[in-house]
């Protein structure tokens, strides 16, 4: 996909780089595949908010997407590529032989007319489901499975990927984009290639109305608050608040650990990189 540019005729168009959208089905999406898509706003279920900054936004239907891919050995021809404002990267429309249509993640690559496959008897191509002890090491998958017949849950974000790195026993090592290496139980299903709209990471939004659209509100700094609001907040004049940075609750925004999950440690080879200051 290419990045479009715009004639600076107005202060917002002179800093605007958007995807282009050229080949995307330009229709409707598939009305049984889609359901009702009711924003929450940032809030909980007593009505308060838990979410800063969210709300508005443009109405959309939710599209159903198929991440478990269990429908095994019975051929299917991508219909059509569309755009999902649920997500940053495409999908893709897929009819199997039997007539049963899903939506799948679209990998780069693919093309209207494409025939893919689920399954052990999966041929090793781009858009083609197998178990990972299945897929050769070196090979870039995306939609991994942490467990069998849990779903895809690592590598569904536009242009993502992760690569296989080699066999553990029952394990297979696979390192991520972060550069962290993790084992996962061979019997989890991956699908090959690298995710569809590389491109969005180039995106400039250009304008406060275009984040209104996506449902972001505006965020107000701490320091420009009162005590009572933000621990930032408060002194005469411009100040940074007088203490190392925390978020409005408090807690330190300088790279604490967070993570509470010592059951997966075990499983967690090398963790990932830092990010340099």
């Amino acid at each position: 996909m290419a990045l479009k540019t715009f004639k600076p005729y107005t202060k917002s168009t002179r800093g605007t780089v958007l995807v282009s959208r050229e080949g995307l089905w330009k229709g409707k999406p598939y009305k049984p595949l889609t359901s009702a898509n009711n924003a929450s706003k940032g809030r909980n279920n007593y009505g308060r908010i838990t979410s800063r900054n969210h709300g508005g936004g443009h109405k959309h239907k939710y599209r159903k997407i198929d991440f478990y891919r269990k429908k095994f050995d019975i051929p299917a021809e991508i219909e059509r590529i569309e755009y999902d404002p649920n997500r940053s990267c495409h999908i893709m429309l897929v009819k199997f032989e039997d007539g049963e249509r899903v939506y799948y993640l679209a990998p780069q690559d693919v093309k209207v007319g494409d025939k893919i496959q689920n399954g052990p008897n999966s041929e090793i191509k781009v858009g083609n489901c197998l178990s990972l002890q299945d897929i050769p090491v070196g090979i870039n998958i995306h939609n991994v499975e942490l467990q069998p017949g849990a779903g895809g849950k690592i590598a569904r974000a536009a242009g993502s990927s992760v690569t296989i790195s080699g066999i553990d026993g029952n394990y297979t090592i696979i390192k991520m984009s972060s550069g962290e290496v993790r084992r996962i139980d061979s019997r989890s299903l991956a699908t090959i290639g690298v995710l569809s709209n590389p491109d969005q990471k180039n995106i400039k939004i250009g304008k406060a109305g275009r984040s209104r659209w996506l449902g972001r509100r505006p965020h107000t700094r701490g320091v420009v608050k009162n005590p009572v609001d933000h621990p930032h907040g408060g002194g005469e004049g411009k100040t940074a608040g007088g203490r190392h940075p925390v978020s409005p609750t408090g807690q330190s925004a300088k790279g604490l650990k967070t993570r509470d999950n010592k059951r997966t440690d075990k499983f967690i080879i090398r963790r990932r990189k830092k990010k340099r200051a």
